[in-house]
């Protein structure tokens, strides 16, 4: 059973490594699929327009254009499709659209490929032998596949990723430069996630800001903590606490 990923960047690496299955891999820059081609054994490169057909085409692609990409690969699925873009509900219903009689899976592996294996987020919108194969794929890389709902997983990620990713940056943007001494566990901790934040690509963190609501709600938060007083502070952190 052959896969096909589209997107050689750092999630479709992810993928291609992890299924155990023969691999092709295509991306809108040549050079990019043919240099994960080359640094995987048994990953082979073809050209983004290819014609060749494949039991499963995985959509690695960023957010933006995942419904392009389904709608240009899904002649090239024989029996199923996938994405792992990380929003649920464009994939989803583009690839109900697209391909109606063949398996349908969005996953959303809940980190970065450098941090793997972890949760995997999984709407089966038409799960067969194919999808289910590639989900055991996942579990046997020590990965957690579990299955959720569109409306489930976008409301989460307003809190997981747009609100954690906006709280975050704040801080580091609101920091001042205090020598190193001066670091509490709680500092040190926010250190530590500023920079695994920013170590990653902008375009990924931004797409997930225009994709998911969180960010006002974060501001809000924030505002109402720097204008408490009193009890007003105590009543907030004792809603936090809960």
């Amino acid at each position: 059973m052959d896969m096909l990923v589209v997107g050689a960047g750092e999630m479709g690496r992810w993928v291609a490594r992890t299924a155990d299955r023969p691999v092709a891999v295509t991306d809108v820059d040549a050079a990019v699929a043919e240099r994960t081609a080359t640094a995987l054994d048994g990953v082979r490169a073809v050209p983004a327009d290819t014609a060749e057909t494949f039991d499963i085409v995985c959509l690695a692609v960023p957010i933006s254009v995942v419904e392009e990409a389904v709608s240009r690969y899904a002649d090239n699925a024989e029996r199923a499709m996938c994405d792992v873009s990380g929003v649920m509900r464009a994939p989803v219903a583009a690839m109900r659209a697209a391909l109606p009689e063949r398996e349908r899976v969005s996953l959303h592996p809940l980190f970065a490929a450098a941090n793997a294996p972890g949760n995997v987020a999984v709407v089966a919108d038409a799960a067969g032998p194919a999808t289910d194969a590639l989900r055991a794929d996942l579990r046997a890389a020590g990965n957690n596949p579990f299955e959720t709902t569109v409306e489930e997983h976008d409301t989460a990620m307003e809190t997981v990723q747009a609100g954690a990713h906006t709280a975050v940056l704040a801080y580091a943007l609101a920091a001042a430069d205090v020598r190193e001494e001066f670091a509490t566990p709680v500092s040190e901790t926010l250190d530590d996630l500023v920079t695994t934040v920013t170590d990653g690509t902008p375009r990924v963190y931004r797409e997930i800001q225009e994709t998911f609501e969180g960010a006002d709600r974060v501001a809000d938060a924030a505002r109402r903590v720097a204008d408490a007083e009193g009890d007003a502070f105590d009543d907030l952190y004792r809603e936090a606490s809960e």
